[in-house]
């Protein structure tokens, strides 16, 4: 059975984060830390990236200096301290468009890529409203959209319609429609043939661990992100999907934004200070 180590590479980090956009609902809770990361799976013979990061010297790097992104670090030093150059990466699915998951296309030159078929259309559909409609581009650099139209002119780009299984062997693009975004996915990982094995892979459906216990782990509560373009109750119907999916066990969603993977997990600081966290190992 093919087997992945899962590794967490911290890029970026937005240190003062509205807790409001993370949690909803929570207004006037003050700031909190947010890294920005992507996911690197590897198996014996297979590279692959949950999403990519931005460009820091397109748009998207004009969006993340507007909400006090800092730090951004290209992937080139960001694999390279686990040992993998961009050019290794063979596939990459991306779990929605926003420019801190997609932004960075260009980097990964031979992959190919994974997006929801309707992810690409809301945004294109979005794009069409005119000025007045302009709330709902946020958080997209519309130029990436743009170079999904080439990715797949080039024969790299594969566009899916609701849940793929086996995209590679043991590995599943699972849909989160209507949720953070109106084309989410989210990527489940099956290291072996228990729910002990298997790990979710969240997208931005699940930002932290408090947004699945609300806070208190002894009688939790789901709290959807504060961000979203579809509906906190699918949201929240999505999460308790992911969950139910590994057995409740929470630790077995990996939500990339939290910080506090580094507690549950090993983890290490990179030559940048960026945080390396070691989620499964082959």
């Amino acid at each position: 059975m093919t087997r992945y180590a899962i590794t967490v590479l911290e890029y970026a980090s937005s240190p003062q984060h509205p807790t409001s956009g993370v949690l909803y609902g929570r207004h006037n809770s003050g700031n909190m830390n947010l890294p920005f990361a992507y996911v690197l799976l590897r198996s014996s013979d297979t590279v692959a990236l949950v999403d990519t990061g931005y460009d820091q010297s397109d748009f998207g790097g004009e969006i993340a200096n507007s909400i006090g992104v800092t730090g951004w670090t290209p992937p080139s030093e960001v694999l390279g301290a686990v040992g993998i150059r961009p050019e290794d990466v063979q596939h990459v699915f991306l779990t929605h468009a926003h420019f801190d998951h997609m932004g960075g296309l260009d980097y990964f030159p031979n992959a190919k890529f994974y997006i929801q078929k309707r992810e690409i259309e809301s945004w294109v559909w979005a794009m069409t409203k005119g000025r007045r409609f302009r709330s709902l581009l946020g958080g997209i650099n519309p130029a990436d959209i743009l170079k999904l139209v080439d990715l797949g002119l080039k024969n790299r780009l594969l566009v899916l319609d609701g849940a793929s299984h086996d995209v590679l062997p043991n590995i599943d693009l699972l849909p989160a429609f209507d949720t953070h975004t109106a084309g989410s996915q989210y990527v489940v990982v099956r290291n072996g043939g228990s729910i002990e094995d298997r790990w979710v892979l969240t997208g931005d459906v699940v930002y932290t661990y408090e947004n699945l216990h609300g806070g208190d782990r002894n009688d939790p509560c789901f709290v959807p992100p504060g961000l979203a373009t579809g509906s906190q109750t699918i949201l929240i119907l999505t999460a308790e999907e992911m969950l139910a999916s590994v057995g409740g066990d929470m630790l077995r969603l990996v939500p990339v934004h939290e910080q506090k993977l580094k507690d549950h997990f090993p983890s290490r600081l990179s030559d940048r200070g960026l945080r390396i966290t070691d989620i499964a190992t082959l």
